[in-house]
């Protein structure tokens, strides 16, 4: 692989590094309802500002033992974690899409979901500040990426939230109880104006997988049987990753098997 490719992804992962550390200010402020933009960013615990020496992406967490300079309390390895799953998401993007305005769109949308999906599990909620505008954002990139058209992408935000929309709104007729909150309708809307209609059931086969996987184990373990509450956003964004980067590939070996299974 030539010398400029790497030097390409490595840059690739420095940049979602940095988005990544714009990421952790919104996961903790949206949710409270502070300004994105300022102050500055500050210690958690003390307030004292972090100086720009010791907010580098990732590398200023191990300089400074996850520790705060000031008040020497520790700071969660979850801020180094975000910036290094965003850096390692738009290097992704970069390798799957190379140069094409699909990468920049594709970066953005990467982005939408780390930050819902760390807000949704911190606070179970799915914030309308980043999935309602990410649905028309959606629709309008699609005129942008020449696989998906804008027809595929308007029935992906109908597809998607509607078919969420009529699953919470059964659970709710039968049981009485609601077992998915809109902010997961809204989410899988913004997830098939970026992907499309197609997309989208895979999404949920993904997510829903993804969430068992998780969830089984977890309810065993707390002992909760079924009423341990496990937020399905994440898993959701999950789907719409693999999705993203191997769904084709995914679909094509699972199709595959009948094919084989047929065949013998």
């Amino acid at each position: 692989m030539p010398l400029f490719v790497y030097s390409m992804l490595l840059g690739a992962f420095i940049l979602g590094a940095v988005v990544g550390s714009f990421l952790n200010v919104c996961i903790y402020r949206v949710p409270a309802g502070e300004s994105i933009v300022s102050p500055g960013s500050r210690c958690p615990h003390c307030g004292t500002p972090i100086r720009w020496y010791q907010n580098i992406p990732v590398l200023s967490y191990f300089f400074l033992r996850g520790r705060c300079a000031a008040c020497g309390k520790g700071i969660s390895p979850r801020y180094a974690l975000v910036e290094a799953l965003t850096g390692g998401l738009f290097t992704l993007v970069l390798w799957y899409f190379a140069f094409s305005p699909a990468t920049v769109i594709y970066w953005v949308f990467c982005a939408a979901l780390v930050a819902i999906t760390f807000i949704d599990l911190d606070h179970r909620i799915i914030p309308n500040s980043i999935s309602l505008p990410g649905i028309p954002a959606g629709f309008a990139c699609s005129f942008f990426i020449p696989w998906l058209t804008w027809q595929d992408s308007l029935l992906g935000i109908i597809v998607g939230g509607g078919s969420l929309w009529l699953v919470a709104f059964g659970y709710e007729k039968l049981t009485g109880v609601e077992g998915m909150g809109m902010g997961d309708v809204k989410l899988l809307a913004m997830i098939g104006a970026f992907l499309g209609w197609p997309a989208v059931l895979l999404v949920i086969f993904f997510g829903s997988v993804l969430g068992t996987l998780v969830g089984v184990p977890l309810m065993i373990a707390k002992r909760a049987g079924g009423k341990l509450a496990i937020p399905f956003g994440p898993f959701l964004a999950m789907g719409a990753l693999v999705e993203l980067f191997w769904g084709p590939a995914l679909l094509d070996w699972y199709l595959g098997l009948f094919r084989i299974s047929g065949g013998g």
